[in-house]
């Protein structure tokens, strides 16, 4: 219900005035000169995040440094979330719904090679898809928007997200878990904002109307065959060689089986067998990715993987188990809160900064909150353009984002925020 109450609200917003900024001039000018004072702060505790990563479900520290500094402003804050999870309340003079932003917090398993003064401290771990860099802009929006509550017009829920990178084995973890804890009630949140760091130009912003992320489900296939001597291959069931069938099969159930225009992916990335150069391996496992931006997709490709392995070893006299783990769904921007705060989005960015993207096949949990709520997700372009390419490339160990993203970052977040409860306050009260 509250979805639907929202979307008429969006409609409602839409129709008289598509594309239009509430931003005014004066608060333009207070929000510009309130990043000024914050963003050597946060660009420290970007840096102190960086030195200390911590990878999923175990994002102690980041939580504790985060928490800190959010007691300073006076908000509601509850930690523990979802493990580790932080989620603040900012609420504005006003009445007024609730929006949210949310940035996560955890870091992934590479070694870093980057040469800064504030390299990882942690062997192996790093900060190497931006998630120190979208805390600090999360928590510099948040300093910002308390010294204008004057202008907010209903609350503003951020939520710091643990696990964005999936939970541990057996574990629950990340946005799923925030939301079954109930991280989007109490207040209710009627729309959700995200930023991720993209490598392109800094400063430049990349989204689109609809699904912008992939859906995201990983797969397990466990071969056993039976060993034998390699000199006797007749008396074995080679599971290496059933493998190298079933991956050639599995290659073609997107490409023979998928409607060519819809986008979808199945890649193996890791297979393991064997135990000797002279023996029929007995036993091989594949690990790959299954990606789709529709649910039909989805589910079509996770039954035909499912039919096709089993179809190949039983056929070849193996055995085999194939395990499906649903991950995260598609990442979708709403199309009406897209056209709503297209005007705002352009003066925050810059109209020449905003660039429409096509869907991108890589994946976020935030498709969890996607599902719940009217929701807006964004790529910031972090590219220093002094450095290599390379610098700036998602899960590359020489990961180095311009830091100046942190400032664009919270003016973006600061407009949309504004200007969403503003449309909101002003339709309440009749007005267009």
């Amino acid at each position: 219900m509250r979805k639907i109450i929202w979307l008429a609200v969006l409609m409602s917003i839409l129709a008289p005035r598509p594309c239009a900024a509430t931003v005014d001039k004066k608060t333009a000018a207070d929000i510009d000169r309130e990043i000024e004072k914050v963003r050597l702060d946060m660009a420290k505790v970007r840096r102190f995040i960086h030195m200390n990563p911590q990878t999923a479900n175990r994002e102690s520290e980041t939580a504790k440094i985060i928490s800190s500094k959010l007691a300073a402003l006076g908000v509601d804050i509850k930690n523990g979330v979802a493990r580790t999870g932080v989620v603040a309340i900012l609420r504005g003079e006003h009445n007024g719904p609730t929006v949210a932003i949310r940035a996560g917090m955890d870091a992934v398993r590479i070694q870093e090679t980057a040469e800064v003064d504030f390299k990882s401290l942690n062997p192996g771990i790093m900060h190497a898809t931006g998630n120190d860099l979208h805390a600090a802009i999360a928590l510099g929006t948040a300093y910002v928007l308390n010294e204008m509550k004057d202008r907010i017009k209903g609350s503003v829920k951020f939520i710091f997200q643990p696990a964005t990178e999936g939970a541990p084995p057996d574990e629950d973890g990340g946005a799923a878990q925030m939301i079954k804890e109930g991280v989007l009630d109490n207040p209710a949140v009627g729309a959700i904002f995200s930023l991720h760091s993209w490598p392109e130009a800094m400063g430049q912003v990349y989204v689109a109307s609809g699904d912008i992320l992939a859906s995201s489900d990983s797969f397990e296939i466990v071969i056993r065959g039976r060993s034998a001597l390699g000199s006797q291959p007749q008396a074995g069931v080679d599971a290496i060689v059933i493998a190298a069938q079933v991956i050639s099969a599995i290659q073609s159930i997107v490409s023979r089986n998928i409607d060519p225009i819809e986008p979808a992916l199945l890649t193996v990335g890791r297979i393991e067998g064997g135990s000797k150069a002279d023996l029929i391996a007995d036993r091989v496992k594949i690990e790959g990715i299954v990606r789709a931006l529709s649910d039909a997709n989805r589910k079509k490709i996770a039954r035909l993987l499912d039919t096709t392995v089993k179809g190949v070893v039983h056929a070849m006299g193996g055995e085999c188990t194939v395990t499906l783990t649903e991950e995260s769904p598609p990442v979708s921007n709403h199309p009406i809160l897209l056209d709503a705060l297209m005007g705002t989005l352009l003066d925050a960015a810059g109209e020449r900064n905003v660039n429409t993207i096509k869907p991108q096949m890589m994946s976020d949990d935030f498709g969890f909150f996607s599902q719940k709520t009217s929701s807006l997700y964004l790529l910031l372009g972090v590219r220093n353009p002094r450095l290599p390419a390379a610098s700036a490339a998602l899960y590359n160990p020489a990961f180095n984002p311009d830091e100046r993203a942190i400032a664009a970052g919270i003016r973006i977040l600061c407009y949309l925020v504004i200007d969403c409860l503003e449309q909101q306050s002003r339709l309440a009260k009749g007005g267009s």
